[in-house]
């Protein structure tokens, strides 16, 4: 022992001199990442990478085998720079190393003796530090001190109720601590507290007994806070637990007691004597059969609630749903037929006919194999209504889905099984729910199919509506066939421009024109009125509408094709008479031509602009529209300029556009014989306008009175008054026929006129027209231009 060490002993009675520890002036520093050490007690500590598993080699080897363990103030990434250190920490003594890994090292240590960083003399190979040595002298343990010590044993066997981990630890600190030495105490419970880092580092640094009792004495407490939460959490999971624990026991236990009395029976073999029972119902085909047969094979030597087990069940539940062989019998009785269409629908002749035309086939042949109809009509003329009363009349179930936006094949032709929640089609679906084989199942909405690249439903709807194809309908879902040949398809749209043409060809096209007054009137009173009348719990002796009352109705609030608009107008006043008797204002309302106004405001629709006196280069024609037929002027000006010129406005179409372009050449052509005449071309630009400005126009059916209006400017002629026209022009001057002759005419008659020109090959068509649309009109048909000038210039 050298003299300088022995300058560091202390005397004992004896006269020997016993050795206390000896530190050196630097230390070499190990960072710690997670936690401050405090003096005290043995601590386990691992450590993982290169620097420190070599850090800890050079210590180990030592004679003193000490390191300065530091707190990292953040977490730095590359070499550690003394910034990153706290300036105080604990003198660590190794005693044992235990490697772990290739790259990892577990130390069991002892914190020695706090110090206080004076200088970092090294940074190379490790951190090194002059430092200063905290002494801490075991104080006298006053009143003061003892109260403290007191108060955090309380607070640590209070710890120990809620958190049970510490519990080891706590009896180490018992049986190695005493209040006799109150620093030494504090640090042991110190090393077991799991508080916020940097307030562990605060207590690190306190020195003062006192300072350090009271920091520390909230740390625990706050540690007991947490612990209660964390208890409250653990109640709550266990309380759940265990109730659905003590649900599965009872469960279990009902089921032995159960099979024990003969109740109990195999769920699984419930549902496979279900389905077994099922599919003696039904007429199954040999594919059909083969493949239930397979399956059911499967579902009996699986377990259930596996996952394949759900998915067989459900797809035999899916197979043995449908319908197989199950037809409902056809109603062959054609007068009853036609009286079920009479009751259900005013007027739709044509469309009558030929749906009793179908059923006279049924009743011939048997069968109604590869009919599929469209109806076309604006909205509100009765399509739905027509497809609900055909199966009525068939004695037939009803399914209708829209197809309106639909941008997946899979909702026509199902989901393959390999997708979760996959299902069968719209198709297949509207079988399993009418319970038939045979039902009338509507397409509505057939013009607004979707695309995308999910696929093109209007493909996927060839096989179904496919008469030569449907008989073997293969649903992805299913993937077995199921005969479709049966099924009356029924389709509606608004237009047939936007059905592709392949889809087109499967169909039979039916027109459902739009209502004119009389049709609309026997509508309102026979179904509407009475309707709603009851819908909103009015008898016929409460509310009345007269018959001018309804026809202003129809004039000036419900002017579209169909009886929609009619219908919204009924309910209205219906309700306005609920209002007036609920606030007393009478006990009966007749709604007359005098007072409609008064129930539903301001009309929608004004009269049709007409001009009070003919002027040159003005001629009203005919337009049809998707909501019915309109009457619109076509106004021919010109103003000097030399070199002449055309010009057209009123958002024409392109077919318009080129009508115009037609009339204008052809008029020219055929005035040019007269030098003056001509010279009028040459001297003026010629402007055509339809309006209103506002509405895009477009169709094939203005070109005639296009030309018309030109050949009145050009020659400064007005025409007879009191007729309107359509239909298309060639530059030979021949007339085309045209479409919506019926919405035409009804158009006109709206407005008074009882005139019309019409294509010389669109009189049959007007031949068929109801008597009580031709009734009142003359009608000219012509099959050139020059046959319309003798009609619309009759003193020439």
């Amino acid at each position: 022992m050298t003299e300088k060490e022995l300058s560091k002993g202390e005397s004992v009675d004896s006269g020997l001199v016993v050795a206390k520890e000896v530190f050196p002036k630097e230390l070499t520093i190990i960072p710690l990442i997670q936690r401050p050490v405090f003096p005290g007690l043995l601590i386990p500590f691992t450590f993982s990478g290169d620097f420190y598993l070599q850090l800890i080699e050079d210590a180990e080897n030592t004679d003193e085998k000490l390191l300065g363990a530091v707190f990292l103030r953040k977490t730095a990434e590359g070499d550690l720079d003394d910034t990153d250190l706290y300036d105080v920490g604990t003198v660590l003594k190794i005693y044992k190393v235990i490697p772990i890994d290739e790259n990892s090292v577990q130390i069991i240590a002892q914190g020695m003796k706090r110090f206080r960083k004076v200088k970092q003399t090294a940074d190379d190979p490790y951190l090194v530090w002059r430092v200063d040595y905290i002494e801490e002298v075991e104080p006298v343990v006053t009143p003061e001190i003892k109260a403290y010590l007191l108060e955090i044993m309380n607070g640590i066997k209070a710890l120990l109720n809620v958190n049970p981990i510490v519990q080891q630890q706590i009896k180490m600190l018992f049986t190695q601590t005493s209040y006799e030495k109150p620093s030494m105490f504090l640090d042991m419970v110190s090393n077991i507290l799991q508080s916020e880092t940097y307030e562990m580092q605060e207590l690190l640094e306190s020195i003062d007994i006192i300072e350090r009792a009271k920091k520390l004495l909230i740390l625990i407490r706050k540690e007991i806070e947490v612990g209660k939460i964390q208890q409250e959490i653990e109640k709550q999971i266990e309380e759940k637990m265990s109730k659905q624990q003590r649900e599965f026991f009872l469960r279990e236990q009902l089921k032995v007691i159960k099979k024990e009395l003969g109740m109990e029976v195999d769920e699984s073999q419930v549902e496979i004597e279900k389905l077994e029972a099922r599919i003696k119902k039904l007429k199954l085909s040999e594919e059909v059969k083969t493949v239930i047969s397979q399956e059911m094979e499967k579902l009996r030597i699986m377990q259930p609630g596996g996952p394949e087990y759900t998915v067989t069940q459900n797809y035999l539940n899916q197979l043995t749903e449908l319908p197989w062989g199950i037809y409902t019998k056809d109603n062959l009785d054609i007068s009853r037929a036609r009286k079920i269409l009479d009751e259900d629908h005013f007027g739709l002749q044509d469309v009558k006919k030929i749906i009793l035309e179908y059923i006279s086939t049924i009743i011939k042949s048997g069968n109604l194999s590869g009919t599929i109809l469209c109806f076309v009509g604006p909205p509100g003329v009765g399509k739905t209504s027509i497809g609900k009363s055909i199966s009525h009349s068939l004695n037939r179930k009803f399914f209708r889905f829209s197809l309106g936006g639909m941008r997946d094949e899979a909702e026509i032709k199902g989901h393959r099984r390999t997708y979760i929640g996959a299902l069968p089609g719209k198709i297949i679906e509207s079988l399993k729910r009418s319970g038939s084989s045979n039902p009338v199942i509507m397409l509505d909405e057939i013009d607004k199919l979707g695309k995308s690249f999910q696929g093109d439903p209007a493909s996927a709807l060839l096989e179904v509506l496919d008469p030569e194809q449907n008989k073997d309908f293969l649903d992805h879902y299913l993937d077995v066939r199921y005969d479709l040949s049966k099924v009356l398809f029924v389709t509606t749209a608004n237009q047939l421009d936007t059905i592709p043409t392949p889809l087109l060809d499967r169909m039979e096209i039916v027109s459902l024109p739009g209502y004119v007054m009389r049709e609309k009137k026997e509508i309102a009173k026979r179904y509407l009125i009475p309707r709603h009348r009851k819908e909103h719990g009015l008898k016929a002796s409460e509310v009345q509408i007269t018959d001018k009352g309804l026809e202003k109705i129809i004039e000036d609030y419900s002017r579209d094709a169909g009886v929609r608009y009619l219908e919204q107008q009924i309910k209205k006043i219906m309700r306005q008479v609920t209002l007036r008797m609920a606030e007393g204002k009478g006990d009966s309302f007749s709604i007359t031509i005098k007072n409609v106004q008064e129930y539903l405001g301001k009309p929608l629709f004004s009269e049709e602009h007409l001009y009070k006196r003919q002027i040159p280069g003005v001629v009203l024609g005919l337009a049809w529209t998707p909501y019915g037929g309109s009457t619109l002027y076509v106004e021919a000006s010109s103003y000097i300029r030399p070199g002449g010129g055309f010009k057209q406005t009123g958002q024409l179409g392109n077919v318009m556009r080129e009508s115009t372009e037609i009339a204008y050449s052809y008029v020219r052509s055929l005035v040019c014989d007269d030098p003056k005449v001509c010279k009028f071309y040459d001297e003026n630009l010629i402007h055509l306008h339809v309006p209103a400005g506002a509405t895009p126009k477009d169709g094939p059916s203005a070109g005639s009175t296009m030309a018309l209006a030109l050949y009145s400017l050009v020659h400064n002629k007005p025409v007879k008054k009191g007729f309107a026209m359509t239909g298309e022009l060639t530059l030979t001057g021949k007339v085309l026929p045209i479409g919506g002759l019926r919405e035409k005419t009804i158009a006109a008659k709206r407005v008074g006129i009882k005139e019309l020109i019409f294509p010389k090959e669109n009189e049959g068509d007007f031949n068929e027209l109801p008597d009580y649309i031709k009734e009142g009109i003359e009608a000219h048909f012509v099959d050139y231009f020059k046959d319309i000038l003798k009609i619309a210039f009759p003193a020439d």
